[in-house]
């Protein structure tokens, strides 16, 4: 798809399409929005949710909603624990299920977010790109994307990096559908959730191995 048809349909069915499945996933999901909200509030305390920004379109910045999945344990010093202690079990449900991600359904009906898209990730990784991984600013952010159904958060940074520009690329209604469908199926079966030495995602150091958060 060239840049002329990719803008078209960016404009003029991407959105439109990102606000009618929105829209119909909350409501069609909004019995399991109060069960989650629920068994978070009891499970783990307040707050519900987990909020926190991240860059969006054009690095805007915006505020992201997901339900909590971790605890706010600290040690004698007041300060977090790893995640892998804050994790609980009833967190990794959460998280193996996808369930966490639901309140994004609500970024997406807001404009911030599209169904599909690079995953908006942190907003203190952004002085750390290259020229071409900063490409996957230039779509909305995705409650799911091309890297996601190629491994979630085992696939390494420059991969998820290239993937997340392939789709920049080739952008397109066919597209949208294929890792919508295949987004489903990994949600399914559970694959890819976890990196396999972090309890969520590897931290990004930037593309030189002396450059650190």
């Amino acid at each position: 798809m060239n840049n002329f048809n990719r803008s078209i349909y960016r404009r003029f069915v991407k959105r439109p399409m990102d606000i009618v499945l929105s829209l119909a996933a909350i409501l069609l999901l909004s019995p399991v929005f109060i069960v989650v909200a629920i068994l978070v509030r009891t499970k783990l305390g307040s707050p519900i949710l987990f909020k926190q920004e991240r860059p969006g379109l054009n690095e805007k910045i915006f505020t992201m909603y997901k339900f909590r999945t971790m605890t706010d344990e600290r040690d004698e010093k007041g300060e977090l624990l790893p995640d892998s202690v804050r994790l609980t079990a009833f967190g990794r449900m959460l998280r193996s299920t996808s369930l966490d991600e639901l309140p994004e359904l609500f970024n997406i009906l807001r404009g911030e977010m599209s169904i599909i898209g690079p995953r908006p990730l942190l907003v203190q990784y952004l002085p750390l790109y290259n020229d071409h991984q900063n490409r996957r600013h230039e779509v909305r952010p995705g409650l799911s994307g091309l890297a996601q159904i190629s491994g979630r958060n085992t696939v390494d940074w420059r991969d998820r990096f290239d993937l997340d520009v392939t789709y920049v690329d080739r952008m397109s209604f066919i597209e949208d559908c294929r890792i919508i469908g295949l987004t489903l199926k990994k949600v399914f079966v559970r694959e890819g959730i976890n990196s396999e030495t972090a309890a969520t995602m590897e931290v990004f150091k930037g593309n030189k191995e002396r450059i650190e958060l």
